[in-house]
């Protein structure tokens, strides 16, 4: 008994001391294994930093077994998916970014049922925006520690911003842009930060927020400066921006043509969301938000459209419609804010650019054409409705400080008047039948609208707007007589109604 007893402890003894060698070999092969297939490029393996034991231990004690456990728990996320259980999702999602760490698809998708599957299940807009900001932080925060050179996470995290955050098909994304633009406030500042103080902090205050620029949102202020200096200015509270920055750091990882053609098409896509909404408007009267062109970027963003019609020999004849499209929005644009001179500029590039696509005619044809295309056939009655909503328009952007905007919509007003009154001023019959009230009449009169307690604009705007045209406080408070009504002159034969010939462009003429 004694002598099988002792027999079977020491047994035990050799299968203890023989499966500890077997662990120990096991795991000195599998690190030789990795270094190996690293050297030869085999794989995109890297040794782990800073990772949580469990990773530590599943992807090196386990070696080629945690695939085939991956693989399974893959097929069952899948099969979630296909039946709608996102939320089920979640935690197979996490077990498998455990198992598989430099697998880019793992953390794309996991992150992409967050921000798009998940978040639409609520209503409120704050439960949406936590889980949308949870997909963008996986993988800034999570993937990208991993996984440092993958340029397809640098892209999804890009698409996050460019389109989740920055495009207007989800219902709360107002509510995500302010939440993106509070958060970057806090760390910059304002929209144009100083990048030299945040590169080399002056004081402990520029010292914290360069800390957590890089530390929670993990943005290099250096880079950033690059890609403005490149690309901008650009203003960096909102999400496209952001976008920009994260496809210029996928493009410094970039190995193939087709990697920088992604992530270059995802910059003149961003530049293109910036152009037409990238101006934030802060109102702060009722401490909100507006957005507005950035018009400063045209520029660039026709460099980025070359740049991507000449890389992208397949996509070339898309891209060309884009850009023509946005160089009639550019020169558009510009007419509207009275930047003339450089609206007259690119209207002549783009007849150079495009010959047999640019409108026939002047700026001031085109800019009108615009102006007139909901109308439909031109009548009186939409031609004063156009007229009087520019003026209005003007009136509103004097009020909130915007006054390029408010100077071009006057001027606007003060075109479509002069050009109606010419194509009838040959038939004086028409003149009667047809023929507007004088400009400063129709100006008078959506003052008079806009400046109404009752219905027109809230007290705060109404009062900046007295104070921009140097009017009193008691102006338009008391009930309009009727006398200032708009009623249309009676029938004068011969007369006109042309506007006054000392009428301006200025928004407070």
């Amino acid at each position: 008994m004694n002598e099988g007893f002792g027999q079977s402890r020491w047994s035990k003894a050799v299968l203890v001391v023989l499966a500890v060698a077997l662990f120990t070999g096991s795991f000195q092969m599998q690190r030789s294994l990795n270094r190996t297939r690293g050297e030869l490029g085999l794989t995109r393996t890297e040794p782990l930093k800073n990772a949580p034991p469990l990773l530590v231990f599943t992807t090196v004690v386990l070696g080629g077994f945690r695939g085939l456990i991956a693989n399974a728990l893959w097929v069952r996320a899948m099969e979630m998916q296909d039946q709608g259980r996102y939320f089920e999702m979640i935690q197979l999602h996490d077990w498998i970014t455990k198992l598989t760490p430099y697998i880019p698809t793992v953390w794309v998708v996991s992150a992409w049922n967050m921000s798009y599957n998940i978040s639409i299940k609520f209503s409120e807009p704050a439960e949406r925006w936590h889980w949308v900001y949870a997909g963008i932080q996986l993988l800034r925060d999570e993937a990208l520690k991993y996984n440092p050179h993958e340029v397809e996470i640098y892209r999804e995290l890009g698409w996050h911003f460019q389109h989740k955050l920055g495009q207007n098909l989800d219902d709360a994304h107002l509510y995500y842009k302010s939440r993106w633009a509070s958060m970057m406030q806090e760390v910059l500042g304002s929209g144009r930060p100083d990048f030299d103080k945040l590169i080399n902090p002056p004081d402990e205050e520029w010292a914290r927020r360069a800390k957590r620029l890089r530390e929670e949102f993990k943005m290099d202020p250096a880079l950033m400066k690059e890609v403005d200096e490149k690309y901008g200015p650009l203003e960096w509270r909102l999400p496209e921006s952001t976008a920009i920055y994260w496809a210029m750091k996928g493009m410094k990882e970039a190995r193939t043509k087709d990697q920088l053609i992604k992530l270059r098409r995802m910059i003149y896509q961003s530049m293109q969301l910036a152009f037409y909404r990238g101006r934030l408007i802060e109102l702060e009267w009722n401490h909100t938000v507006e957005f507005g062109p950035n018009l400063d970027l045209i520029d660039n963003a026709n460099a980025a459209y070359e740049e991507m019609m000449e890389e992208d020999e397949k996509m070339r004849d898309h891209i060309a419609i884009a850009h023509k499209n946005f160089l009639l929005d550019a020169v558009y644009f510009l007419y509207v804010h009275a930047r003339l001179k450089e609206a007259e500029r690119w209207f002549n590039y783009l007849k150079q650019k495009y010959p047999d696509k640019a409108p026939e005619g002047s700026l001031d044809d085109y800019a009108l054409s615009r102006i007139e295309e909901d109308a439909g056939e031109t009548s009186m009655d939409r031609t004063i409705s156009n007229i009087t909503g520019a003026i209005a328009r003007s009136f509103y952007y004097l009020a909130t400080g915007q006054d390029d905007l408010a100077t071009g919509n006057m001027l606007i007003a003060r075109k479509m008047y002069e050009r109606y009154t010419r194509k009838i001023s040959d038939d004086p019959k028409t003149v009667q039948r047809v023929g507007l009230p004088p400009f400063e009449d129709l100006r008078r009169t959506v003052l008079l609208d806009l400046l109404d307690p009752k219905k027109g604009m809230v007290p705060e705007l109404a009062a900046r707007l007295k104070t921009a045209l140097g009017l009193p406080a008691e102006f338009g408070i008391t009930n309009r007589p009727p006398e200032e009504v708009i009623v249309k002159p009676p029938p004068t034969e011969g007369a006109t109604n042309a506007a006054p010939a000392e009428a301006g462009s200025g928004a407070g003429q």
